[in-house]
């Protein structure tokens, strides 16, 4: 079930840079974690940044140092810059809203509210 907006997804060469934005309904987002995961090809959906209600913001140690997550609390939106992107990240990114983190870490993704992706493809 459908109910957050991605954009910002496409082709760049390696190194490159993209900004992804996920706009949600107040009512997914009052109170709660969000969250980036990214699926390629044949492969789990993986976790890429939580930020929670504070702000507070972590992302994966596979892409410390290159990806930043952010969240404006007041037009309800979620961002994920990405930059010194390498043909690994491809993949299509999803954004997601739950009542904490911990629906996040024992995946149980039913219990969330997602976008329906948008594809990053790294490739020279």
């Amino acid at each position: 079930q459908v109910q957050l907006g991605e954009s910002g997804g496409g082709s760049v060469q390696p190194g490159g840079s993209l900004t992804l934005s996920c706009e949600a309904p107040k009512y997914t987002t009052r109170g709660s974690c969000m969250a980036w995961f990214r699926q390629g090809p044949g492969e789990e959906r993986e976790a890429v940044a939580f930020i929670d209600s504070d702000g507070r913001a972590t992302v994966a140690d596979s892409v410390k140092g290159r990806f930043t997550a952010s969240r404006d609390a007041v037009k309800n939106t979620l961002y994920l810059q990405m930059n010194t992107l390498q043909p690994g990240d491809t993949a299509m990114y999803y954004c997601a809203a739950a009542s904490s983190r911990l629906v996040f870490l024992t995946r149980k993704f039913n219990l969330a509210y997602w976008g329906q992706g948008t594809q990053v493809t790294v490739s020279s």
